[in-house]
C-alpha cells in the first residue's frame, strides 16, 4: 500500500456515539423490538472496529459526512452478517430469496416512493438511510447508488446458489462478481460525500476513467478476500472467494493461492496508480478540463487513495480478520466442493 493513512479527527466523536444507531436499529443489543432478530452482541459489534474503518477511509470528511458513511457502513455489514448467519450456514436459499426480493422494496428510485414496515434490523436501517442518503446536492445518486445496492444484496444469493452447487467461479467471472459482491459500485459515492468532489462529467465515462475505477473497486473487493478467508470459508463455508478461486483453477495449496492472491491485488494497485500517473494528465488535456474541473478531480483522487489506504489498514489490523489460531492451514484448495448442508471442505 504506497498511500499513508490518515486519521479523521472526528474520530472521537464518532467512537462516542458508534453504537447509538446500531441499537436504535435493533442490529445491536439494547433497544431493539421484541420481535427483531439481533446481529451481533457488544464484544462482536466493537470487535469490527467500524468507527475506525470510517475515519480511516474518509479522512477529510466533516462530522455530517463521516457520521452518515459510518452508518452506511454498519449497515453493509449488518446485511453482511445476517445473510451469513440466517442462510449461508444453513443453506437456505428460499430464505435468502424471499429476504433479498423484500429488501428490493426498501430501495426505491424516486424518494416519496412508500416502503413496507420493516421486518427485521437489516430492512429498518435500510429504510432509514434512505432518508438521509440523497440531500440535494446529491440527489443525482439516488438511482446510481439504489442500483449498485441491489447488485450487492442480489449477490448474496448467487453466492449462496455457487456454495450450495460447490460451484467455484472462474477467475474473469468472479473478478466481476466481486465488485458486486463486495458493494464496491457504492464506493465513489463515499468518496465523493467525503471529498464534495466529483469526477468531472466530460470525462466520467472515458475508457481511462472506466478503467481507473474498475481497478479501484478490484483492489477493495479482492484484497478483502484474503483478509476474510479463514472468516468466510472456515466459518460461513463459502466458495466465492479469490483465493479459493485461484487455489482450484491452479490446483495449488492454500499459502500459493494466498500469496498468487496477494500478487492480483497489488497488480490492480498499480495499475489504479499507473492510470494516474500516465493516462490520466493526456485524458485531461485532451477533454480540456478548466482549472476548477482539475482541482476536484485531484480531490476525488486524493479521496479515493485515503480509501484504499483505509481500508488496507482496517483489514491488517481490525480483530474481525484476525485468524482462528495463528496461521491458514496448510491444504490444497483444488476439487472445493460444498455439500447442501453448506459445508466448505477441500479435498487433496
Amino acid at each position: 500500500m504506497p498511500y499513508p493513512v490518515r486519521l479523521n479527527p472526528y474520530l472521537p466523536v464518532l467512537r462516542e456515539e458508534t453504537e447509538t444507531w446500531a441499537r436504535e436499529m435493533g442490529m445491536l443489543a439494547g433497544y431493539e423490538a421484541p420481535s427483531a432478530r439481533l446481529i451481533w452482541t457488544r464484544s462482536q459489534f466493537h470487535a469490527m472496529a467500524v468507527d475506525q474503518l470510517t475515519a480511516w477511509t474518509l479522512p477529510d470528511a466533516s462530522l455530517v459526512g463521516l457520521r452518515l458513511n459510518h452508518r452506511f457502513n454498519l449497515w453493509a455489514l449488518a446485511w453482511d452478517d445476517y445473510f451469513a448467519s440466517a442462510f449461508k450456514q444453513t443453506g437456505d436459499l428460499a430464505g435468502a430469496q424471499a429476504f433479498t426480493a423484500r429488501l428490493h422494496a426498501f430501495l426505491p428510485p424516486e424518494p416519496d416512493a412508500r416502503v413496507p414496515e420493516p421486518a427485521n434490523a437489516v430492512e429498518k436501517g435500510m429504510a432509514d438511510l434512505q432518508q438521509r442518503l440523497f440531500p440535494p446536492r446529491l440527489a443525482h445518486w439516488r438511482q446510481g447508488l439504489n442500483r449498485a445496492l441491489a447488485r450487492y444484496i442480489d449477490a448474496g444469493v448467487q453466492e449462496l446458489v455457487n456454495s450450495r452447487a460447490g460451484r467455484v467461479p472462474d477467475l474473469i467471472e468472479y473478478a466481476q462478481f466481486r465488485r458486486e459482491s463486495f458493494a464496491a459500485y457504492t464506493a465513489p459515492y463515499s468518496v465523493e460525500l467525503a471529498t464534495g468532489a466529483r469526477i468531472p462529467e466530460r470525462i466520467r465515462h472515458s475508457r481511462t476513467v472506466c478503467a481507473l475505477l474498475d481497478a479501484f473497486m478490484d483492489y477493495m473487493g479482492l484484497a478483502n478476500d484474503i483478509a476474510s478467508y479463514q472468516r468466510e470459508v472456515h466459518e460461513e463455508y463459502d466458495v466465492n472467494n479469490l483465493v479459493v478461486v485461484l487455489g482450484t483453477s491452479r490446483g495449488s495449496t492454500v499459502q500459493e493461492a494466498m500469496q498468487a492472491a496477494a500478487d492480483l491485488v497489488t497488480a490492480r494497485l498499480r495499475h489504479f496508480e499507473h492510470l494516474i500517473q500516465s493516462e490520466l494528465p493526456p485524458l485531461v488535456q485532451r477533454a480540456g478540463l478548466d482549472r476548477g474541473e482539475q482541482i476536484e478531480l485531484e480531490a476525488w483522487l486524493r479521496g479515493a487513495r485515503s480509501f484504499l489506504s483505509g481500508l488496507h489498514a482496517w483489514y491488517t489490523g481490525a480483530p474481525r480478520y484476525a485468524p482462528v489460531g495463528g496461521s491458514v492451514p496448510e491444504q490444497r484448495t483444488a476439487g472445493a466442493t460444498v455439500p447442501a448442508r453448506g459445508r466448505y471442505r477441500s479435498t487433496p
